[in-house]
């Protein structure tokens, strides 16, 4: 249900074409002296999960041809990257993305914790069906091979769990781990077994009683007492993973930020965030963005990015330029 309250922001008009007049048209962007840019973005940028795994299928019944091998071939630079990104399969993507992250002139810890940390049990679990598909490997020994040390052993398990997705709360637990996670991080002992355990195993609704129960208790909000010595890695990256298990809004409307106020645009930071939250929660990142920086999300990735890469991002948001 949640896809389709989302998907009715980014304006699908009422006669949506079928996907062979999809793949048709996509086809036809693709010949002639240039590429069709618009009619791309017209397409894919309004076309939910399902409705593009079939234009991806028809069309390769139809031409002979991969899609997203085509989309590589006639466009370039961020624009392709968001237009490949947002046409894969989500399962794909996240399988995509965290490969990508394990690659030594691409390595992002960030990515990973990322993925493993707002997806739900189901589409992490699809995500490394996916990888091992494509990859023949499983993503916990490419993330156990890439990483070493603490962040090895906070990587490995978030990605490995199967979290329990339900609402049910043990208040008295709740309490008890609150406690645990404060002696540890007073001791600094932040990478103590318990911690990481709490961290990488407790269903994303307890884990949020333990950090609300944590903040209320001890004077101090639980990032707070974690930003100690940022200079840390691990530290910064456990502070995310919290951040990501309980509140995913706040952590993606702050890397939105970073990613439009550094000198130089991140697009990769910004690309990923728009293609995998538009069909998720981009609505209430969007919201989060606005009470933050008094300015509408889509208008500062309009002031930041121009051409076809702001087009498409845009139409992502709900607001074709």
């Amino acid at each position: 249900m949640a896809t389709l309250k989302v998907r009715a922001t980014l304006k699908i008009p009422s006669h949506v074409p079928s996907p062979e007049e999809d793949s048709e048209q996509l086809r036809k962007a693709f010949q002639g002296w240039g590429t069709n840019e618009g009619l791309i973005i017209s397409i894919l940028g309004h076309r939910n999960a399902a409705q593009r795994k079939l234009i991806q299928a028809t069309y390769a019944a139809t031409y002979g041809e991969d899609l997203l091998k085509d989309l590589d071939k006639e466009l370039s630079s961020d624009f392709e990257r968001a237009v490949v990104l947002w046409t894969l399969d989500p399962a794909e993507r996240d399988a995509y993305l965290v490969n990508e992250a394990t690659k030594r002139l691409t390595s992002n810890n960030w990515v990973i914790m990322e993925i493993a940390s707002t997806r739900s049990s189901l589409e992490l679990f699809n995500a490394k069906q996916a990888y091992q598909a494509r990859f023949k490997r499983s993503i916990e020994e490419d993330i156990a091979y890439h990483t070493s040390g603490d962040l090895r052993k906070l990587l490995v398990p978030l990605v490995g769990t199967f979290r329990y997705e339900g609402d049910e709360v043990n208040t008295v637990l709740a309490k008890s781990e609150a406690k645990l996670l404060h002696e540890k991080i007073a001791e600094k002992a932040y990478n103590h077994d318990d911690l990481i355990r709490i961290v990488t195993t407790r269903s994303k609704a307890q884990l949020n009683a333990t950090v609300n129960h944590y903040n209320d208790e001890f004077g101090n909000a639980i990032d707070k007492d974690l930003e100690t010595n940022l200079e840390d890695e691990y530290l910064k990256l456990l502070k995310a993973t919290i951040q990501c298990l309980t509140y995913p809004e706040k952590y993606f409307e702050e890397l939105l930020r970073m990613a439009i106020n550094k000198l130089g645009t991140d697009e990769w930071a910004l690309t990923r965030v728009v293609t995998t939250r538009a069909e998720v929660d981009l609505q209430r990142i969007a919201e989060e963005y606005q009470k933050r920086n008094s300015i509408p999300l889509d208008r500062a990735i309009a002031n930041d990015t121009s051409g076809d890469y702001k087009s498409m991002l845009l139409a992502l948001l709900g607001h074709d330029d």
